[in-house]
């Protein structure tokens, strides 16, 4: 059994660089329903863990990894994931409201059914590195990988690449953001 006020205590002092510091390896853990909410975990080992249905609201996963990790129904509202590594995380359902998600890679993950996300629209597994690009029709924002910008920024990243079918993927996925935003405005 996993006494999570431990792990989360020890994982708070190895982010501080104190004694009695270990960072948090929770990997294949058994955390369905556990009660997250607020917890640091910046940099954790969450492989393949089961959290379906916790409460990870509020929760600081900055780099977290969190690969392959069941996140079935977890409530993730307003939690950092900034830059989390959630490659084929099952967020169906999963609540991420106001979730930061900037630089996640999110590369066949499963969002079906996730709330929080309605200004976010997704193109799987395309360029070199295969990875899921997002686009915040709301904000004109493109996550895809390490790249962060608008549709144009990421028109000119792309434009003459030496590789001409990554270059038509991407510029078939700006041409599909542009056209699903369109239709939400009711110019389509």
């Amino acid at each position: 059994m996993i006494n999570l006020k431990v792990v989360l205590d020890a994982h708070l002092k190895w982010l501080r660089d104190e004694e009695g510091g270990e960072k948090a390896d929770l990997r294949v853990a058994n955390l369905r329903g556990a009660n997250l909410r607020g917890a640091n975990l910046s940099e954790a080992n969450l492989r393949e863990a089961d959290l379906s249905e916790a409460d990870l609201s509020e929760a600081i996963l900055y780099r977290a990894d969190l690969r392959e990790a069941i996140l079935y129904r977890a409530d993730l509202r307003e939690a950092d994931l900034y830059r989390a590594d959630l490659y084929r995380a099952d967020l169906r359902g999963a609540n991420l409201r106001g979730a930061d998600l900037r630089e996640a890679d999110l590369s066949g993950a499963d969002l079906s059914e996730a709330n929080g996300i309605d200004n976010l629209i997704s193109v799987g597994l395309i360029g070199s590195a295969k990875r899921q690009t997002l686009y915040d029709m709301k904000n004109d924002i493109v996550f895809c990988g390490c790249f962060k910008g608008t549709l144009e920024e990421l028109r000119a990243k792309n434009a003459g690449r030496d590789n001409k079918i990554y270059e038509a993927e991407y510029v078939a996925a700006i041409e599909f953001f542009e056209r699903i935003k369109e239709i939400w405005r009711g110019e389509g």
